[in-house]
């Protein structure tokens, strides 16, 4: 077929541009791209390239999907004053998540005189495992008092201002937002493509305030891997077995605590916290192990030999504890948190350089739970009051947002809340 003709065909899927490439040039996609891979994922990394995550479910995808390489998450300020254009618009947003999900273009091409209706950096890229998830801020139910579109009285408990903390020195320009969509994906630019046609396709109803991206430390291979953050240690050691239901119903899913429409959904906190690297990398390793509680080559506790063996947090030596008593391991886990639990979802960033000329890196930490008052915001304290972690941090940017819960085939994410 000749290229001229191809925009007046229709849908033109990836997998079908895919499907006419040389076998070695598939190969080549797909066996190049490097896995996140996390407890109880087994996704084998040789058809991950061209793997797909359903978008309609009873639970939103990019949840408990084994997490992708690559992350963007973008957070948008509602302009417009019209319910039925907000409807609109995730209607809009869920139809061409589900094509993008399943390896389509984000829109049929149309007439080829006028702007094309998909950006099209991904035409030939796989699908990577994209999942597109979305979510509410507190913007959307009320803003300056205001009852913008009718949904004051929908407002969720559990979603909250959270308190100031200690380790905060937040940047306005890098939190808050009514709607955020986390772009998740074994290709960057899949995922990228992903925020960017939503973005585009908002029009007048909705503007991006802020973006983040963000990678994962991984590898080829059939074992599970816990990824290292940029201060080289393992992260997420003890997160949640997102294969586990009774886990995830207990800690993650929203239950009776929050109204009938959010059921099912999960609550997403977002902090991009940037670390001080140039100053830890000067710090000995036995005081970052200290600081950490762990050892950084394996993963173990300073109490064991292996990653997963349990810490023992009443173990001492010369009368001091092994593991001391401001390391981060013990201020993080349950025991210290009246049983609290959060299902980590966090990926690395670096952008570049300050004027300093210091690296501007660290962790955009994402974690989705049941309640954010029983979840992260008291670990959080008790790790902004105590951590000896936070010499080398300062949380630059926060939001929370209800992501609710999935679609049915043919439905979009929200309609719950709208009565739709």
């Amino acid at each position: 077929m000749d290229d001229d003709r191809a925009p007046r065909r229709g849908r033109i899927s990836r997998r079908a541009l895919l499907a006419g490439a040389p076998a070695a040039g598939i190969a080549a996609g797909i066996g190049g791209l490097a896995l996140a891979r996390t407890r109880g994922s087994s996704t084998p990394p040789a058809t991950a390239g061209a793997a797909t995550v359903p978008f309609h479910g009873e639970h939103q995808a990019g949840i408990a999907t084994p997490p992708q390489a690559h992350l963007q998450l973008a957070a948008f300020d509602l302009t417009t004053a019209r319910r039925e254009d907000v409807i609109a618009l995730l209607r809009a947003w869920s139809l061409a998540a589900a094509r993008m999900c399943a390896g389509d273009g984000a829109a049929d091409p149309l007439d080829p005189a006028v702007a094309p209706a998909d950006s099209g950096e991904a035409l030939g890229l796989p699908p990577a495992r994209l999942t597109l998830t979305f979510g509410f801020g507190a913007g959307l139910f009320a803003r300056d008092g205001a009852d913008r579109y009718g949904l004051t009285a929908a407002r969720p408990a559990p979603l909250v201002d959270l308190p100031p903390f200690a380790t905060d020195d937040l940047e306005p320009a890098r939190g808050g937002g009514d709607l955020c969509v986390q772009a998740c994906a074994d290709d960057p630019q899949v995922a990228f493509h992903g925020v960017r046609n939503l973005a585009r396709s908002a029009g007048t109803t909705a503007m991006l305030r802020w973006s983040q991206a963000g990678f994962l430390a991984a590898r080829a291979g059939d074992e599970p891997l816990t990824p290292r953050n940029l201060l080289g240690f393992k992260d997420g050691t003890n997160n949640i077995d997102a294969t586990d239901p009774a886990a995830m119903r207990d800690a993650v899913w929203a239950g009776d605590e929050s109204p009938a429409w959010m059921r099912g959904g999960s609550y997403l906190v977002a902090r991009r916290i940037r670390l001080r690297i140039e100053q830890w990398d000067r710090d000995p390793l036995a005081d970052q192990e200290a600081r950490i509680g762990r050892r950084k080559a394996s993963g173990a506790p300073l109490t064991g030999a292996a990653e997963h063996d349990a810490p023992d947090l009443d173990a001492v030596t010369d009368g001091a504890p092994v593991i001391p008593s401001d390391a981060h391991i013990r201020l993080a886990g349950m025991s210290a948190n009246a049983g609290a639990r959060i299902l980590r979802r966090s990926y690395s960033f670096a952008d570049g350089v300050d004027a300093l000329g210091r690296l501007d890196a660290g962790l955009m930490f994402l974690c989705y739970q049941r309640d954010p008052r029983f979840g992260f915001i008291p670990v959080q304290e008790r790790l902004a009051a105590h951590d000896a972690l936070n010499h080398y941090i300062s949380h630059t940017g926060s939001a929370v947002f209800a992501c609710p819960p999935g679609a049915a085939d043919g439905g979009w994410v929200g309609s719950t809340l709208f009565g739709a």
